[in-house]
């Protein structure tokens, strides 16, 4: 992992803020939906891409049914 040198506190509610240098550099913009995960102890933050649930591509997904599917797994399922 890469080292920005960039050093935050939390505040009272527990929020930090992401520096704008660094939102820039990830494509990050204001109302962006960011994912949280833990690997060991450290906690990462990766910009939210919606995808399918079947394979897990983000590419030409769409909404059925309340679920997020993919063209390609939709055809495979409609040849069922």
């Amino acid at each position: 992992m890469k080292s920005t040198g960039i050093v935050r506190k939390l505040d009272e509610l527990g929020r930090i803020v992401v520096p704008i240098e660094l939102r820039r550099t990830m494509d990050i913009a204001i109302k962006d939906t960011l994912e949280i995960f833990v690997e060991g102890d450290q906690i990462v933050l990766k910009k939210y891409h919606p995808a399918c649930v079947f394979c897990e591509d983000a590419q030409n997904v769409i909404t059925y049914n309340n679920k997020l599917i993919c063209r390609n797994c939709l055809a495979k399922l409609s040849k069922l």
